[in-house]
């Protein structure tokens, strides 16, 4: 099926947008591990698999509209050197992509592409839950300080 017009433009930059917050996740999982917070590294590692599951249909979808998935591209990786500034460098990060998909929606409604449509509100749907976590992290944060919101996340919960 060929693509409505500009569909795959945005879809290749949703993609980039993806494959920047798997990156960023990922590493940010991997300091929560080193530093031993162990349910903070299973919470933002849950996080980046899911974004790894949205860059998967997005290239099942780009190449089902007869489109080449652009893989090369990457915005910078912010890397937060504390648990706070990892939350707001990924708050950024979703904001961004929120962004992104409400216009990329807006253009589907508009082409008349309700397929791919359905597909980014399913992801816009994913990134306002991740928005949410976020903020009540950073809420939880401010209210009981840092240290007592990290001496909670030593522990996966069983």
């Amino acid at each position: 099926m060929k693509a409505k017009e500009g569909v795959l433009d945005f879809l290749n930059k949703i993609l980039t947008c993806e494959l920047t917050a798997i990156h960023q996740y990922f590493l940010h999982a991997e300091l929560c591990e080193h530093w031993g917070y162990e349910r903070l590294e299973h919470a933002v590692r849950s996080r980046s698999i899911g974004e790894m599951r949205h860059a998967e249909a997005l290239i099942k979808h780009i190449l089902y509209l007869e489109g080449h998935p652009d893989m090369h591209r990457l915005e910078p990786i912010h890397i937060g050197k504390t648990v706070p500034e990892q939350f707001k460098l990924d708050l950024a990060v979703e904001v961004e992509d929120i962004a992104l998909l409400r216009d990329a929606v807006a253009h589907c409604a508009t082409v008349g592409d309700f397929t791919t449509r359905h597909l980014l509100e399913h992801m816009l749907k994913d990134s306002e839950a991740h928005i949410d976590w976020i903020e009540t992290q950073l809420e939880t944060i401010r209210q009981v300080g840092a240290e007592k919101y990290l001496s909670e996340q030593i522990h996966k919960e069983s």
